[in-house]
C-alpha cells in the first residue's frame, strides 16, 4: 500500500503546479517585489542673480513707490471733499466735487495695477523660460498686490462715505 501512495501523492502534487491553470500563480509578482518608499526630494532650484533683472525690479518697484504717494495725496483729497459733501443731495456742488476727487483717486491707483502686471509679466516670462522662482521678484509682487489691494479697498470705503 505504502507503495501505492508515493505515486498517488506524486501525481496530486504535481496537479497543484499545472503551468497552463486557470488560477493566477502564488508568488510575487514583479511590482510586489519593488520598494514602496517616496523617491528622494529634488533638491529646490537657486536662482542666479541677475543683474538686468534686479535693475528692472528696481524701476517698477520705484514707480510702485511713486503711484503710492500720488493715491495717498488724492486719497486725503477724495476723504476731504467727501466729508463737505456727506448729507448734501446728489448733484450738488460739493457731492460733484467729491465724485471728481474720486475719478482723480481711480485714476491714481492706475499705475500700481500697471506696476503689478510688469511684475508678473516678468515672473511668467522666466517660468515659460524654465527658470526658479526669483526671491526679488516675488517680494516684489506681493508687496504690489498688498498695495493694489489696499488701494482698491481705500476707495471703496470712501464711495460707500460718499452715498446716502
Amino acid at each position: 500500500m505504502r507503495a501505492l501512495a508515493f505515486p498517488l501523492l506524486a501525481l496530486a502534487v504535481s496537479g497543484c503546479v499545472d503551468v497552463d491553470s486557470k488560477y493566477p500563480s502564488l508568488l510575487p509578482r514583479p511590482i510586489e517585489s519593488t520598494g514602496t518608499a517616496e523617491p528622494p526630494a529634488r533638491p529646490e532650484p537657486v536662482a542666479t542673480p541677475d543683474p538686468v533683472l534686479d535693475k528692472r525690479i528696481a524701476d517698477i518697484v520705484a514707480t510702485l513707490d511713486k503711484a503710492q504717494r500720488d493715491f495717498t495725496v488724492a486719497s486725503q483729497d477724495a476723504e476731504a471733499r467727501i466729508a463737505v459733501a456727506r448729507g448734501l443731495p446728489e448733484g450738488s456742488d460739493p457731492w460733484l466735487d467729491a465724485q471728481s476727487a474720486l475719478t482723480t483717486l481711480g485714476a491714481a491707483r492706475g499705475p500700481v495695477s500697471e506696476a503689478l502686471v510688469d511684475l508678473e509679466r516678468l515672473a511668467v516670462d522666466r517660468a515659460q523660460e524654465g527658470k526658479p522662482p526669483y526671491p526679488a521678484l516675488d517680494a516684489a509682487i506681493a508687496r504690489a498686490s498688498k498695495l493694489n489691494d489696499d488701494q482698491s479697498a481705500r476707495i471703496g470705503l470712501l464711495e460707500g462715505a460718499l452715498k446716502p
